[in-house]
């Protein structure tokens, strides 16, 4: 019988061929072996060392802090009248939009049958499941009676009477971000269960096969098993879709049922999603380009992965920018001197040097791959990825700040500046951030490899392909 392999070497495309999915001349049992050796190796790269040390460090940082505003309360942050949201909510957004790439990735193009999402998927599923841990942290300390936040919830009268005030965004958000994490986090831990069963079959420590053997719920691999398992993951995938598309919308009315000039206004929950999966793109590309090259995972993590992601974030980068130019128009058509004048402090006022940031970084960085070299140079990605998170960020600080810091009132204008504590918390969420996805780098699948072989091409080494259902 002719030993299978999953794909040619050709990783360029040409007219009437695409790239392969795969490249290496892999078989189905090199592309396991390729994914296990990064749990598998009795040590990761000095790289991963180095960079879980300073996340470490950049954690216990979070948490002195946190630990800090308890005992002293929220003055140690910079928000003041009239500022009274800053980098709390901004960091809170920013994070939330993060995790909105892994759902849209691992669901929608699930249900579209884009095979390209095969490699990349379960490394952004992971992501968003951090990403919202990073997220769900500001608003807890931001009600400022941390042991009070219990009441966000509606389990009935506490003692004071008091229910939630459930036409306030605020409280929909608490719904919505902890329906999005559960559902994301089920969908991520369905999609492993074949592949911990190959850890689990392959271990060779008492303690990892026991591990692995607990989470992967007795699989078997059986037709049954299959069945079941593909069922159950279309429908989480059905679930999860309106998610990516509500979760982002609820978040925005945070700011668009507010009276405040610069906030009030319907384009705000198309213009963040959006957003969200611009910002959700670049982050995976921040994460796939350092990983693919030190887990030695080129051969399935390919360019054609990564130009298909830089390809959505020109799309979605090319989206808000027509919703930024959108915004003025409308500020002008709608002849309100109040909405004409917040736009106008966006771009020329105190802050004008956040506005240009944001521009540059969202709308002008992504346009660089329009060109192939751009999209086909996995550093260069790396670099404009790391541009359309800064732009995002403030994106979100132009938003949150610029509307609030000018009043209805010139006599209540002021000017925000982030205390220490602030910037130090928004460098500590990184380290957490990153901490978990070290962690899971280190002892989960990166890769989905059931799904990579079922989109390897099979091709016999004698030149006739051959069907894999026919072995």
């Amino acid at each position: 019988m002719a030993t299978i392999t999953t794909s040619i070497d050709n990783t360029q495309e040409t007219p009437g061929h695409r790239a392969p999915l795969v490249i290496g001349h892999h078989t189905y049992g090199s592309i396991t072996e390729t994914v296990c050796r990064v749990a598998e190796a009795p040590h990761p790269p000095r790289a991963w060392y180095i960079a879980f040390a300073i996340s470490v460090l950049l954690v216990l940082m979070l948490g002195g802090l946190i630990t800090h505003l308890l005992l002293t309360g929220v003055g140690v942050w910079g928000n003041n009248s009239p500022v009274f949201w800053g980098w709390p909510i901004v960091n809170f957004v920013f994070w939330v939009g993060i995790g909105h790439a892994g759902t849209l990735i691992s669901a929608i193009l699930f249900l579209f049958r884009q095979n390209w999402r095969t490699s990349i998927n379960r490394a952004a599923e992971a992501m968003t499941i951090f990403a919202v841990v990073c997220a769900g942290m500001y608003p807890g300390i931001h009600v400022g009676r941390i042991w009070l936040a219990w009441w966000l919830f509606p389990l009935g009268p506490n003692q004071n009477a008091l229910w939630p005030q459930f036409r306030s965004p605020l409280l929909w958000d608490v719904f919505a971000v902890s329906t999005y994490a559960s559902v994301s986090a089920v969908f991520w831990y369905m999609g492993m269960i074949p592949d911990l069963a190959t850890f689990r079959d392959r271990a060779t420590n008492k303690i990892k096969k026991f591990a692995y053997g607990a989470l992967s719920l007795g699989w078997t691999g059986s037709a049954r098993n299959w069945h079941r398992y593909e069922r159950a993951y279309l429908i989480l995938a059905a679930l999860a879709t309106p998610l990516v598309l509500s979760v982002h919308t609820i978040v925005s009315f945070d700011f668009a049922v507010s009276q405040l000039p610069g906030w009030h206004t319907t384009i705000f929950p198309p213009y963040f999603v959006a957003g969200a999966v611009f910002s959700g793109f670049g982050m995976v590309l921040t994460l796939m380009v350092p990983a693919r090259e030190l887990f030695g995972l080129k051969d399935l993590i390919t360019l054609r992965h990564l130009e298909n992601m830089c390809k959505v974030i020109i799309a979605t980068g090319t989206i808000v920018g027509y919703a930024y130019a959108m915004e003025f128009f409308i500020a002008w058509y709608s002849g309100s001197r109040y909405e004409g004048f917040a736009f106008i402090n966006r771009a020329f006022g105190p802050y004008w040097w956040a506005y240009w940031t944001m521009v540059t970084c969202n709308v002008i960085s992504p346009q660089l791959f329009w060109f192939k070299k751009m999209r086909t140079s996995p550093w260069l990605m790396f670099i404009v990825s790391i541009f359309v998170n800064i732009g995002m960020w403030f994106e979100r600080f132009v938003i949150t700040i610029t509307s609030l810091s000018r009043d209805f009132l010139p006599s209540s204008w002021g000017y925000f500046i982030p205390t220490w504590v602030d910037i130090a918390m928004f460098v500590g969420s990184f380290g957490l951030f990153f901490m978990l996805f070290l962690l899971f780098c280190r002892y989960l699948p990166i890769v989905a490899m059931a799904e990579v072989r079922g989109v390897a091409l099979p091709q016999p080494t004698d030149g006739h392909a051959e069907h894999p259902a026919s072995h």
